[in-house]
């Protein structure tokens, strides 16, 4: 992974390059960034471009013995652990090491995978995955052996979240006072469950969400797709480029016309149409019916917006400001924009708990309707 492959996030890129410019490569450094967010892509960026053998002034060479075995996930002083669990096919002793094949498969064919892309692969049965102790003794084990070829032995931690206490406090002393020229990278999509003793011996690097022209140039190149699909999917992403990814794999992209159409049936109180659609988004994937949700956060974001301060700070396309975005600022205000929000809110997070997604949406339309023709 090279840093030019991860788009925008130039303050982020050029700090991480800056520390080994500089030779402050700290042992220890925590990448914070939440689902969709490139924490993971620029740490294994950051870790190829610290080995490369030929340094270019802003990106690791890319062809080096060092980059060809870091961009496949081959290097021998390469160390990745990440939560795992028994499934079918493994039925005892899960470890990052039998996993590894699959992991690997699933970061070369999307570096934005998640955390529920990763349970979905494993097909665990529902069963927690964790990073458990037998990990972190055989992590500290490695790490003492001498490197094979690399200058720094690289440590990649994907969601240590997931880390039990005993499997934490294994490795407090190799994070505090690893061996000479070891690298641990820590990845995290939810520092807050994070133990302070953790936090407290790494360096923080946060990278943020992305911005839209950086998600729709990037769909653009690399994904090959048109300008007015590019913009279309980058409003649904909200920032996440694993969400922008995934939408692009759906059949149906006329999405946001439905969301509109279900908020217009919910606002002039047409039960049937409400009822009808509800059972259409229920019997949509999980993954779809949250990004529905968050679509229409964001309209009514930009609805407050476009009624307090017009069209400046809008990410909605021209048409959908002279559409529904201009319609609804006439009728909602700032408390109805919190209740409405609060719906949706809830609405994602009672999906992502499986619970009936036919019935999630008929509550949600009938509590859009009161909050919608409240006096």
């Amino acid at each position: 992974m090279q840093f030019s492959e991860i788009p925008g996030l130039q303050e982020v890129k050029t700090t991480l390059i800056n520390s080994v410019k500089n030779n402050h490569v700290a042992h220890a450094q925590l990448f914070a960034g939440v689902e969709g967010s490139a924490a993971l892509p620029l740490a294994l960026a950051y870790a190829t471009y610290v080995n490369c053998l030929e340094k270019e002034e802003t990106d690791s060479c890319g062809k080096c013995s060092s980059c060809s075995k870091f961009n496949k996930l081959i290097h021998p002083d390469l160390h990745i652990i990440f939560p795992v669990t028994t499934n079918k096919k493994i039925t005892k002793d899960a470890s990052s090491d039998v996993f590894f094949p699959d992991w690997r498969e699933a970061f070369l064919a999307n570096p934005f995978f998640s955390f529920a892309d990763w349970m979905e692969i494993l097909d665990g049965e529902n069963k927690q995955l964790l990073i458990n102790v037998e990990e972190s003794r055989t992590i500290v084990k490695k790490i003492s052996m001498k490197a094979f070829e690399a200058e720094y032995k690289v440590v990649i931690i994907w969601l240590p979240e997931t880390m039990r206490a005993e499997g934490a406090n294994a490795l407090l002393k190799s994070l505090e006072e690893p061996p000479a020229k070891t690298l641990f990278l820590l990845v995290t999509a939810k520092q807050e469950r994070l133990l302070t003793t953790i936090i407290s011996r790494t360096q923080r690097v946060q990278v943020r969400l992305f911005e839209d022209a950086e998600i729709k140039q990037y769909l653009i190149d690399k994904k090959g797709i048109g300008e007015a699909q590019a913009k279309r999917v980058t409003y649904l992403a909200d920032g996440n480029m694993r969400e922008a990814i995934h939408l692009l794999s759906e059949e149906d992209q006329d999405h946001e016309s439905k969301i509109r159409e279900w908020f217009r049936a919910c606002f002039s109180s047409k039960l049937q149409d409400m009822i009808r659609m509800s059972e259409e988004f229920g019997g949509l994937p999980r993954e779809l019916q949250k990004s529905l949700l968050q679509y229409g956060l964001g309209i009514f974001r930009d609805s407050l917006m476009y009624k307090e301060v017009g069209t400046d700070l809008l990410r909605v396309d021209e048409n959908s400001t002279d559409d529904m975005v201009q319609k609804f600022s006439k009728v909602i205000d700032f408390s109805k924009v919190l209740s409405l929000s609060q719906v949706l809110n809830e609405a994602h997070a009672e999906i992502e708990r499986n619970i009936n997604s036919k019935m999630v949406f008929m509550d949600t339309s009938f509590q859009m309707n009161k909050i919608f023709n409240k006096k």
